[in-house]
């Protein structure tokens, strides 16, 4: 009895054992610490800042693209525009470099003391080109004043030249108040715009020198000593710190307000690929170890992505056969072989493939063609794409020419003449007609042989040929 409660009480406490495992694990589930959180290699790319563009501007493929078309503050970026005025105006002859303009008391005036200047007084004397090293390397906001009323004789006339030149440019999203970028509700633009601003001045063979320079002596004028000029672009110059430099970069614009935050426009070139970037909106954070400012580090970033994580990639060669079309009329052959008009080449991320990641859409000008046809004649279109990106779309030409035959230009004719309508209709009203006309002869000629066949009127009477009683 006693072995029959023992084995009892056993097997309950084993049930009672392995019913309370499920909520043990349960339990432990519970205080299971957080997933294992994405590396950081694995999360998305994206710039710290309120709007991001990287471009290659040989080819101007984008190659990253953040809320680039978002209206912003610009800051001082806005003196990219100033000066594309300035050396447009030397092109034009209104001025050159070595002329020489006096700073104007409402040039000096219209900006505070407390925002970035040289210390230009009223009456002092600097030549066009001292003027534009003081407002790109040292960010001026009087110089593009003095500039503006040389150019326009007003800053007012030289503002309106600014937004025309940008809608000439094809900016949508931009408006310009001052020369400079000093703060202003109505005063925006957007990465894109800026792409579009600088590309222009960089046509200009005196622009990339004048923003790449580290540091520029200005002479000394009627009213200064000599002024040493040091560019605000980090990432050319150590003058401050060298913690932002970066091997390749060329320099160009940098630009900050409380309203703006920290932009950069910057360009670098790394062996024969070229790159330009737009940072608007970065932070600049302050801790007792060390002040970083994001729109170097960001830009920096960007360089990266595009000299690393892209290569130049063949798409597309120009001597591919990629289909065919059906060719009528010729007895030499029905079809002709179609290659692209010329070799694609782009940026790619370097883990993808050309071949297996990028689509090719293929459209004939139509399903077939008459002969002949001339080599290098247009067949159609070929579109390079993904889901989200059309990298190219090429025409597709004949890779031969494909002679006429005359017998068979013959019987497609005589084919289409037979099925015209307009022939059977004439043809039918033509044996509707004759059998008219068979039909009434045959009427006519019965009719005449009833006339035959009928005897005279007086057949029967006799022909005594009387004329009446003789006398």
């Amino acid at each position: 009895m006693k072995i029959r409660r023992f084995c009892a009480l056993f097997f309950s406490l084993l049930i009672a054992l392995n019913l309370s495992l499920p909520v043990l694990a349960a339990e432990g589930e519970a205080v299971e610490p957080d997933p294992t959180p994405v590396p950081e290699e694995e999360q998305p790319f994206r710039v710290a800042a309120k709007a991001a563009l990287l471009i290659d501007p040989v080819t101007e493929e984008i190659l990253y693209e953040q809320d680039a078309h978002e209206r912003l503050y610009p800051a001082s970026v806005t003196k990219i525009l100033t000066c594309l005025l300035t050396l447009e105006a030397i092109k034009d002859g209104k001025l050159t470099l070595d002329t020489v303009l006096t700073a104007s008391e409402s040039a000096i005036s219209a900006v505070p003391p407390d925002g970035s200047n040289v210390g230009i007084k009223p009456g002092e004397e600097l030549t066009v080109e001292e003027l534009l090293y003081c407002i790109m390397l040292s960010s001026a906001n009087e110089g593009c004043n003095i500039l503006a009323e040389a150019i326009d004789g007003s800053i007012t006339a030289f503002v309106e030249r600014m937004n025309q030149k940008a809608k000439d440019l094809g900016c949508e999203d931009s408006h310009f108040c001052n020369t400079n970028g000093l703060p202003d509700a109505n005063h925006y633009t957007t990465a894109w715009d800026l792409w579009l601003i600088t590309k222009e001045a960089r046509t200009y063979p005196d622009f990339m020198p004048l923003v790449g320079t580290i540091y520029h002596e200005v002479p000394a004028t009627n009213l200064s000593e000599p002024r040493q000029l040091y560019t605000t672009n980090y990432l050319i110059s150590s003058y401050k710190t060298s913690y932002y430099l970066y091997q390749g970069a060329e320099g160009i614009k940098t630009g900050s307000t409380s309203a703006a935050g920290f932009c950069l426009v910057a360009s670098a070139t790394r062996g024969d690929r070229s790159l330009l970037s737009v940072v608007l909106g970065a932070e600049r954070v302050v801790s007792p170890e060390i002040t970083l400012t994001y729109s170097f580090i960001e830009t920096a970033k960007l360089f990266d992505l595009g000299f690393d994580g892209f290569d130049r990639k063949i798409l597309l060669g120009a001597d591919e056969l990629v289909g065919e079309v059906d060719v009528e009329l010729s007895q030499q052959q029905n079809t002709v072989k179609v290659h692209p008009a010329q070799e694609v080449e782009r940026l790619l991320p370097v883990d993808m493939d050309p071949i297996q990641d990028v689509d090719r859409i293929i459209t004939y000008t139509a399903k077939s063609v008459e002969a002949p046809v001339t080599k290098g004649q247009i067949m159609g279109k070929i579109t390079l794409c993904t889901e989200d990106t059309v990298y190219a779309e090429v025409d597709l030409l004949a890779d031969e020419d494909v002679s006429l035959s005359r017998l068979l230009v013959f019987r497609r004719d005589l084919i289409e003449f037979l099925h015209k309508p307009i022939l059977w209709i004439a043809l039918g009203g033509t044996a509707s007609l004759i059998v008219l006309i068979l039909i009434l002869r045959a009427i006519l000629k019965v009719r005449r042989r009833q006339q035959n066949r009928r005897p005279p009127a007086n057949w029967g009477k006799g022909n005594s040929g009387y004329r009446g009683r003789r006398r």
